[in-house]
């Protein structure tokens, strides 16, 4: 259930201050305007689930063997 409440979360966040804000004139500007919000929200922003971490700094923090186990 957990799983379910971050993707609303990020659905939420992603609407709110990318798609409700933007107007996209063309595919090509959508594409690079939502690339841009998705890389400040996995790089810059803090995320209370992960301990107020970066999703960066998250998996920076992780002991090298947690990371390996997490992505097989």
């Amino acid at each position: 259930m957990g799983g379910l409440h971050i993707n609303e979360s990020f659905n939420g966040k992603f609407r709110d201050e990318c798609l409700n804000v933007e107007w996209f004139r063309t595919r090509r500007e959508a594409c690079v305007l939502i690339e841009r919000w998705r890389r400040d929200y996995n790089a810059v922003r803090p995320h209370s689930s992960l301990g107020y971490l970066t999703p960066n700094e998250f998996i920076n923090q992780l002991p090298r063997e947690a990371i390996s186990t997490a992505i097989l």
